[in-house]
């Protein structure tokens, strides 16, 4: 398995990532994913909208509930051939509960609980942790990666501006 040192800190301290790298250009790698109602999700079943993926640690913790509440307001203004998926190691059950807390009914939560399909398809596994780096990846409507941004330091926001800004481009 592949492995990349160095893009990301969490809390200062240098973390592995793992899985096959994603760039720019790329087809987006579709798999399956398991939803807050336990139903598995594949990430063709968004094809033909724009789709932001943001992947996150864990919802219940500050930043991603940020990160995730900033998308689901923003996911209105973005109308709807926008799909925005915030992707975490979170069980189903967990996501369900911090969606219906926190008010989030535009960002769709999916989970890679089982077996970390996503975070390593995408290459955001943390080895560390066994959790997801912070990366934002926007897919056009055939899913072909059109913008990546991987956060440097997981407990730092993303760039808002540069991620909507490609979105509203693919618009």
């Amino acid at each position: 398995m592949k492995e990349r040192k160095g893009l990301v800190t969490m809390a200062g301290k240098p973390v592995t990532l793992v899985g096959n790298e994603v760039k720019v250009g790329d087809l987006a790698p579709d798999l399956e994913l398991i939803a807050p109602n336990l139903q598995p999700v594949k990430l063709s079943s968004f094809r033909g909208k724009v789709l932001v993926l943001s992947s996150v640690p864990s919802l219940d913790t500050s930043i991603c509930d940020l990160e995730t509440r900033h998308f689901n307001l923003e996911a209105d203004k973005l109308g709807p051939e926008v799909a925005i998926v915030t992707v975490s190691m979170d069980l189903p059950f967990a996501q369900k509960r911090w969606c219906a807390s926190a008010g989030v009914s535009r960002v769709q939560t999916l989970s890679d609980y089982k077996e970390a399909a996503f975070g390593l398809a995408y290459g955001v596994l943390m080895k560390e942790s066994r959790l997801l780096a912070r990366v934002v990846f926007v897919l056009d409507k055939k899913h072909v990666v059109q913008y990546v941004q991987v956060v440097p330091e997981i407990g730092k926001e993303p760039d808002y501006n540069a991620v909507l800004g490609t979105v509203r481009k693919l618009l």
